[in-house]
């Protein structure tokens, strides 16, 4: 089975393994790159994820996940910053290419989303020193808008860019297919991001019909609407040929399969969908 060029963020199998064990059975399999989430290194241990992964010489495409950084005070805000601080130390310790950042929503008790997205600007802000100085770079994931109220109020490619533009060359974007593939300005969005050279990550998976859940029904990919080849074109076309990173919450399906039969069919679908 070809891996090449495929990463596994491993909330895809989340539910079958721990970090270590996921990390050795994609190895097993062929597949070069990971994207850890913050909760299975703090479970694993750092010093053993930073080792599992060393040992196994895998690619860190990205570390899930920074941001959050909106608030109704202060002190929550600069709580925050602080914690994404440490996700940045941890991101370096495990030699991850980016830091991906869900920025957060409309916080609790507001209507305010164009103050919301103020405050995702100056958490950003207030953690870049510390990104430079770890050489670590912020890769701001826009959010599909059913997701702006309570996870991401920066929901459209262009808004993710403008706001990385405002910023600073330190800070890019996670290109997701599930969360832009809708965006009538998808094509010209992602030209931009490759002649500002801010693609940082991309995400692959599919969205399926219906959705039945939110957040925890994606699809695998060939399972959905997307055109992932035409997706995939776009990035390249724009310059960037990094790893295509497979991001599948699966609460009803893929999560409940054994874990290196998921691993097989990301391999099977990625070399048939998504070249």
């Amino acid at each position: 089975m070809n891996a090449q060029g495929l990463s596994i963020n491993l909330a895809t199998v989340r539910e079958q393994w721990n970090l270590g064990e996921a990390v050795e059975a994609c190895a097993k399999l062929g597949i070069k790159a990971i994207d850890p989430w913050r909760d299975q290194v703090a479970k694993f241990g750092l010093d053993n994820s930073a080792k599992v992964i060393k040992d196994n010489g895998m690619q860190v495409t990205g570390y899930c996940r920074g941001g959050m950084f909106t608030h109704m005070d202060a002190k929550g805000r600069a709580a925050a910053i602080d914690d994404n601080k440490r996700a940045i130390d941890e991101a370096q310790a495990l030699g991850a290419d980016c830091l991906v950042l869900v920025v957060g929503g409309v916080p609790h008790g507001s209507n305010d989303i164009v103050g919301a997205r103020t405050q995702v600007a100056e958490g950003i802000s207030a953690a870049l020193d510390h990104a430079r100085g770890a050489k670590m770079p912020l890769a701001i994931e826009p959010l599909h808008p059913m997701y702006a109220a309570d996870r991401a109020c920066v929901n459209t490619l262009k808004q993710a860019l403008d706001m990385a533009v405002q910023l600073g060359p330190d800070v890019g974007v996670a290109i997701d297919t599930y969360h832009v593939w809708w965006d009538p300005e998808l094509k010209e969005q992602i030209a931009r991001a490759g002649v500002e050279k801010r693609i940082f990550a991309h995400h692959i998976c599919d969205w399926l019909v219906p959705t039945k859940d939110m957040l925890l029904d994606r699809g695998m990919m060939g399972d959905g609407v997307i055109d992932l080849k035409a997706f995939r074109g776009m990035i390249e076309g724009a310059g960037y040929f990094g790893p295509q990173e497979v991001e599948i919450f699966s609460a009803g399906d893929w999560w409940k399969k054994p874990g290196e039969e998921v691993l097989k069919t990301c391999i099977e679908r990625y070399n048939k969908f998504c070249k």
